[in-house]
């Protein structure tokens, strides 16, 4: 489905900011800011080292406990409104686990938590339109009208690769291409998965 796919070993630093990313829906420079602080200042990168590794255990630990699959959660979000797909997904443990979905169909965008044990909706919906993101969730959106593959093969492929279950996913860009980042658990440790969607990288081309 995708031109390249690449599996990396992620660094703790990385791998908590793009976990928090996902959670929060945000920019995706947050990665880089967290890893410009840290280096600012050793002391602090240690400290928060520390704080990161204990929250990443965490999620390890809530996630392999759950009965849900990311990919059936992916389902049951789409499933809410006929046409939908899903943007991203993340796996939260703020409170009882939860998979965070947002998903889109012409100009809505749905939130939804599904509980990642027994698969039902827990919450409250929240429904805005593509008019109230901001420029880069924006595009990131968009361009998925413009992709043949979804998240879902992206996810499926993502586990193959890497002999685990995804936690998270969703499309964002780095170093000026689009991918699909997919956070995998494998065995004990967490994995980055990036897959290049074939029409991106043409659409891409042409603009530049």
């Amino acid at each position: 489905m995708t031109n390249q796919t690449e599996i990396n070993p992620m660094s703790k630093q990385h791998l908590f900011a793009l976990i928090m990313w996902f959670a929060t829906l945000a920019a995706t420079a947050a990665v880089a800011d967290v890893q410009k602080s840290a280096d600012a200042d050793s002391r602090s990168a240690s400290a928060q080292g520390q704080t990161e590794e204990a929250a990443i255990q965490r999620v390890l630990t809530e996630f392999r406990a759950t009965r849900i699959p990311l990919g059936r959660a992916m389902t049951i979000a789409e499933r809410l409104h006929d046409g939908s797909k899903t943007a991203d997904i993340s796996f939260e443990v703020d409170g009882p686990p939860v998979y965070r979905v947002r998903t889109i169909r012409n100009e809505h965008v749905w939130e939804n938590a599904i509980d990642a044990n027994t698969g039902s909706i827990t919450g409250k919906e929240t429904t805005s339109s593509l008019k109230e993101l901001d420029r880069d969730d924006l595009a990131n959106i968009v361009a998925l009208k413009w992709i043949k593959p979804e998240l879902s093969d992206a996810v499926e492929v993502a586990e193959k690769a890497a002999a685990g279950s995804a936690l998270a996913g969703g499309l964002i860009r780095q170093d000026g291409k689009l991918n699909f980042v997919i956070v995998v658990a494998s065995g004990d440790n967490l994995k980055e998965v990036l897959l290049e969607p074939p029409e991106v990288g043409k659409q891409d081309t042409s603009r530049h």
